[in-house]
């Protein structure tokens, strides 16, 4: 053991640590001032207070890469939403621009949401912008220099104001002038004409109920707008994102850019992972209404898509709507989209772990490692590493119900009642600050902080596509105090 002439650490935390080259029994990591100042295996240093979770994984915190805490509230949702996230894990979200009544589309808005974050947020909170209708492009200069970690644009206008479709001639604009400061640009991905023509087509008929769904916005209108923004931005020089896609096919499209040389990225929301609409939607109607839909018969296709390294990361899209907004006369008056926060990493690693040897290494790349490094927080968040900010989650094996009555999204719904999970959030660390015991939330509204984007750094192949059967091939799952004794320049 080696320490770092900081003794003592304010704590201890000691377990099963996750780190990037695999996991640390009997390990430890020693904290100072809200930072991993040490980490190591077997005898720990002198620390304040020692927290010892025997065989329970030390892990990164999760970074929820897609969240909506002010869909319905406003900025005032950063409260009950950053609690649902420590208490699952998560110790960054990455919130989206479309806030009621305001979305973020200048560096005022920013500032005013990171004060919001100061006076609200149990977690860090990183921010998306957008861009308005007409807005001029050369905007995102100022909101990458505002510490925006992305832009947003959607080709689908869910609200004129709030969540407007932006048409392809300033979508080009945009990702032009988004090129030169290398931030992401994501897009929500459903042709406008194609599922606003068959709605309406639906409507006409009388299909007015939950299977009609994913019919009424069918394959076509996602990857065609899936395919239009990836060459957009080929053409752009730009990184392309899609948030969200529910087909195997649309990660294939993707990959296809991304193989010809583009900086194209996909991510997966877990929900598509776990829940079928043939199977489940007859049980769960407008509770798992979501867009892009759920779809039928696809669900293990999209297991060997994330298998295959073709997923950058896995969010959960979380937005809590209050249930009177799902139970509608038609399903398609009902608000899309579910509470995910408190469900994200057991649901994803119980998944994992029917289909991966690896399914804990798996689980911190995709919902830790890879969002930080695709956001720009790498390496201050989403690692186990000296230097970094100690944000941990401590995960434990043990199947469990979920029960959405004990949520704190403050909507108590979720289509994950029921479901039995693998693993459980016993812990979580924000900046070394116990957010979440296991049975209650520990740290006061105003601990979050707004984490601001990175200065861009370039994106190698290992960072661009790794998957999960790259880390299966590593040897060695030890690490001695010696050899992760090392600061990381970070």
């Amino acid at each position: 053991m080696r320490e770092l002439g900081h003794p003592p650490y304010d704590l201890i935390v000691r377990g099963v640590l996750v780190t990037a080259t695999g996991q640390v029994p009997n390990g430890w990591l020693a904290i100072l001032d809200g930072k991993i100042l040490a980490l190591g295996q077997g005898a720990h240093p002198r620390g304040r207070e020692i927290r010892d979770y025997g065989q329970s994984w030390i892990m990164p915190g999760a970074i929820d890469g897609q969240v909506h805490a002010g869909s319905w509230a406003g900025l005032a949702g950063l409260e009950f939403t950053s609690k649902s996230a420590v208490a699952g894990g998560v110790t960054t979200i990455v919130d989206m621009p479309y806030d009621e009544p305001d979305p973020v589309t200048s560096p005022a808005l920013i500032d005013a949401k990171a004060e919001a974050i100061a006076r609200y947020a149990h977690c860090d909170v990183a921010l998306y912008a957008t861009l308005a209708k007409g807005q001029d492009a050369d905007d995102v200069i100022g909101l990458a220099a505002a510490g925006a970690c992305a832009i947003k644009l959607s080709a689908f206008e869910s609200h004129p104001v709030r969540f407007p479709r932006i048409a392809a001639d300033q979508v080009l604009d945009i990702l032009e002038a988004a090129a030169g400061t290398g931030l992401p640009v994501g897009l929500h991905n459903e042709d406008q004409e194609i599922v606003r023509a068959r709605m309406a087509q639906c409507k006409a008929a009388g299909h007015t109920t939950a299977e009609w769904h994913s019919r009424s916005r069918p394959p076509a209108a996602e990857l065609a707008a899936t395919a239009q923004f990836l060459e957009l931005g080929a053409a752009a020089g730009a990184h392309a994102h899609i948030v969200h896609i529910s087909l195997p096919r649309g990660f294939q499209l993707v990959d296809q850019y991304r193989d010809a040389g583009f900086t194209a990225t996909a991510e997966m929301c877990v929900h598509y992972l776990v829940f079928d609409e043939a199977v489940d939607g007859p049980r769960l109607g407008a509770q798992m209404k979501v867009n892009p839909p759920i779809r039928p018969d696809v669900k293990d296709a999209l297991w060997r898509e994330l298998l295959d390294g073709r997923v950058e990361f896995v969010s959960s899209d979380h937005s809590g709507w209050p249930l009177a907004r799902k139970t509608t006369a038609s399903f398609f008056d009902a608000a899309a989209g579910i509470p995910g926060l408190e469900t994200l990493v057991p649901a994803f690693y119980s998944g994992l772990a029917q289909r991966s040897s690896r399914a804990v290494e798996d689980c911190a790349l995709y919902l830790s490692e890879r969002p930080a490094r695709f956001f720009g927080l790498w390496p201050r968040k989403g690692a186990l590493d000296v230097g970094s900010d100690a944000d941990i989650m401590v995960l434990e094996s043990r199947t469990w119900i979920y029960d959405s009555r004990a949520a704190h999204d403050e909507v108590s719904w979720s289509p994950f009642d029921g479901q039995e999970f693998s693993a459980r959030v016993a812990a979580t660390y924000v900046r070394g600050s116990l957010a979440w015991d296991g049975a209650q939330i520990r740290t006061a509204a105003g601990h979050g902080r707004f984490v601001p984007r990175r200065p861009t750094i370039a994106r190698t192949e290992e960072s661009i596509k790794r998957p999960p059967m790259e880390l299966r091939d590593r040897q060695g799952t030890g690490a001695s105090a010696e050899a992760v004794l090392t600061p990381h320049g970070g």
